[in-house]
């Protein structure tokens, strides 16, 4: 998974709420800057160099606003930095996780991500109902006056409910369950939390791991681990995605809509045994983001293309969330790890620990395609993650 990225030729981040934008051409790409011109033409930015014409596709409803172009400064050798405004008629709305989506009486069936074997197959909930925050647990002593009620219980479906957690379900485990999915006993260990044992719930087919037995009556399967569709509604496209593109949307999503709904902006991503692997601060959801990198060919380069001076090369501007994050290594950036550990307003997200470690590498690949003067915010590391 990490692969050296391409070197960018054109970077872009537009803000459809601060209706600002920041584009970013290689030196060599942009050649002479006096010959740079950016326009507006046909819902796409097109960006005119001695050389080329490189095009931004845009989402309906944003434009630039004509003769709003004008330099930035640039850090030594990174290229010309050039500040947009822009006319934003309809702001992009992000799309909501699965968790979000499901209905009661609807039928869906369940899918190892990996490898699109069916588990759990025409799945009809009567109930479908949130479970408390991720911190609530901890905040119980302020809500009761008395010593904690739900010391040492659990909240466990019964049958014909799908209890939603931050990033999981809890589904009643049935014959068919049993059937397609394998139950195997995991000890777990690190230098800050004691040894125990977990129940890994694996796929049957690839044997991968997709959650946990939260007792002989329940299942815990993480949203990162399955894919879930109607079952009416059945299409090839939707079952078989490469990893970290559904690895990225799917967290992205969830970021997102814990933000909006509970006004969570800090996240440490953790494993089960509930050792802490990454801070991740969102920063901000409305963001269009676009690259253009020297491996990409222009799909449009025809005739248009000379007509207008030069090859064409065009790409889309997609919605991305932007965040800021550090990865736990021990003896680095201590201190703010234990402010964040002892923050009761961070929300901990818990997936399994490869996932862990899928996450950590797709934000590095994210950060290390940025132009260098963007990387970084502080100590903490900036990446997208797209919608």
């Amino acid at each position: 998974m990490a692969e050296k990225q391409p070197q960018v030729r054109l970077f872009m981040e537009l803000r459809q709420r601060l209706k600002s934008g920041l584009l970013i051409l290689r030196s060599d790409v942009a050649g002479n800057p006096a010959e740079v011109d950016v326009s507006s033409a046909d819902a796409s930015l097109l960006i005119k160099t001695p050389t080329e014409v490189l095009r931004v596709l845009l989402p309906p409803g944003v434009t630039l606003l004509m003769g709003s172009c004008s330099g930035a400064p640039a850090a030594t050798g990174e290229g010309l930095h050039l500040r947009l405004r822009l006319q934003v008629d309809q702001q992009t709305e992000p799309p909501g996780s699965i968790l979000g989506q499901l209905q009661v009486q609807d039928r869906y069936c369940f899918s190892c991500q990996v490898c699109s074997k069916s588990l759990l197959t025409h799945r009809s909930f009567s109930r479908v109902l949130p479970l408390p925050n991720g911190n609530w647990n901890m905040l119980i002593t302020d809500w009761c006056c008395h010593p904690d009620p739900f010391a040492n219980k659990k909240l466990l479906p019964r049958s014909g409910d799908c209890l939603l957690g931050d990033t999981f379900f809890l589904l009643p485990r049935d014959r068919e369950s049993d059937g397609q999915l394998i139950q195997e006993p995991v000890q777990t260990a690190d230098s800050t939390h004691k040894a125990g044992k977990i129940e890994v719930v694996m796929c049957g087919g690839c044997r991968a791991v997709l959650g946990e037995a939260i007792s002989g009556d329940a299942l815990k399967l993480y949203i990162t681990e399955v894919t879930v569709r109607q079952s009416d509604k059945h299409s090839e496209d939707d079952m078989i995605q490469h990893r970290w593109h559904f690895l990225e949307h799917t967290l992205a999503a969830r970021l997102v809509e814990l933000s909006y709904t509970q006004s969570m902006f800090r996240f440490s991503i953790q494993t089960p045994s509930g050792k802490t692997f990454i801070l991740l601060w969102l920063l901000n959801t409305d963001s269009l983001l676009a690259f253009l990198s020297d491996t990409a060919v222009g799909s449009e380069a025809s005739n248009s293309g000379h007509r207008l001076g030069g090859k064409l090369q065009s790409c889309r501007a997609t919605s991305a969330a932007k965040v800021l994050y550090l990865p736990c290594v021990p003896s680095m950036h201590q201190e703010i790890t234990d402010a964040w550990e002892k923050d009761v307003g961070v929300h901990p997200l818990t997936l399994p620990q490869s996932t862990c470690q899928e996450v950590l590498q797709l934000l590095r690949a994210s950060t290390s395609s940025l132009p260098p003067s963007l990387q970084s915010m502080n100590s903490y590391q900036v990446a997208f993650l797209t919608l």
